[in-house]
């Protein structure tokens, strides 16, 4: 998943982006608890993954015209 994707995707698809990458997330922490989890290396993908949903969630319904870091 990159970030370039997910720019072109709406608000309410990246929501339900979260919803799905966190129900992945949880049914890997269950698979690692009852020791059937085949690959270590999901749970850093998917955490990676969320951040990036987040990432541009956030830049999305931030304000256009606030400018941050400049001071007059």
């Amino acid at each position: 998943m990159e970030a370039q994707d997910l720019r072109k995707k709406s608000v309410d698809e990246l929501n339900e982006e979260l919803v799905a990458l966190r129900r992945e997330q949880f049914n890997l922490r269950m698979q690692q608890a009852t020791g059937e989890l085949p690959r270590h290396t999901e749970h850093g993908r998917v955490r990676k993954d969320i951040a990036r949903v987040k990432t541009v969630l956030s830049e999305l319904t931030r304000p256009a015209n606030k400018k941050t870091g400049k001071k007059k």
